[in-house]
């Protein structure tokens, strides 16, 4: 009777445990990224993947967001454009992660990557 006891409680730790590793709510779904424009000018975002597509997010109007472009995963290329300025950054992009690029009244402009699984 002990053993059966035992082996309940080993069957349903382990099935606990796998429950809880396999709750993600995004499963290998392409990245995103969005512009956050807190800018005085227009501003747009080309993103080329790894993989040669681009992803165009164009004009996006100062004191507005734009919408979310989903792009291939791997290493991308962001040409950021605000008032005829071009700034380029290359990253890792990973699956099941959003992207928020931000620019501020100055053109400063930052990333955020949120985990779509938190």
């Amino acid at each position: 009777m002990k053993i059966v006891k035992i082996s309940l409680l080993i069957l349903f730790a382990t099935l606990l445990i796998t429950g809880f590793s396999s709750c993600n709510k995004c499963k290998n779904e392409d990245p995103s990224a969005r512009i956050i424009n807190n800018g005085v000018q227009k501003a747009s975002v080309q993103v080329k993947t790894s993989g040669g597509n681009t992803i165009n997010i164009n004009n996006v109007d100062p004191g507005t967001s734009s919408p979310y472009a989903s792009y291939a995963p791997g290493l991308v290329t962001f040409t950021i454009t605000v008032d005829d300025n071009n700034y380029v950054e290359t990253q890792q992009m990973d699956d099941c992660f959003d992207y928020d690029i931000s620019i501020d009244a100055n053109n400063n402009i930052t990333a955020v990557a949120i985990d779509r699984n938190n």
